[in-house]
């Protein structure tokens, strides 16, 4: 339990200085929200939710230059203080593209079933990340 209260202590302070100290963006930011709608945008920001499906979101300040890309869960395990892999969903995107949402489809249900802290990354083809973000999901 000491090690969750610290862990869940740093990742507050860590928002707290990234919050503070950064003024430009110089990597691409991934976030989460409730859905993305065509006429609203981002509709519910935040990174604690529910369990259920969620959208992702990459905003950069250049073209990602990427077209096979996965986003993977990785889930906070408390007994041993690790992240431990947890899902991998496989989307294809345009080269060109700085702004782009991940959201339920056929193949993939961004869903996080379990209460916990996940840490999400978006992976290029060769599983290298390119943004990455912590959450919190409660029941």
């Amino acid at each position: 339990m000491k090690k969750l209260a610290m862990f869940i202590l740093f990742v507050f302070a860590l928002m707290f200085a990234a919050n503070t100290i950064s003024y430009a963006q110089s990597q691409p930011v991934l976030y989460f929200c409730e859905r993305y709608d065509s006429r609203k945008g981002e509709v519910g920001v935040s990174d604690r939710f529910t369990t259920g499906s969620l959208t992702v979101m990459v905003k950069s300040d250049y073209a990602l230059n990427l077209t096979d890309v996965a986003i993977q869960y990785d889930k906070y395990n408390e007994r041993t203080g690790n992240f431990d892999y947890y899902k991998k969903f496989y989307f294809t995107i345009e080269p060109d593209m700085k702004y782009v949402f991940f959201s339920k489809n056929e193949e993939s249900d961004l869903r996080f079933d379990d209460p916990g802290f996940y840490r999400v990354f978006l992976l290029d083809e060769d599983d290298k990340t390119v943004a990455s973000s912590l959450i919190e999901i409660i029941r």
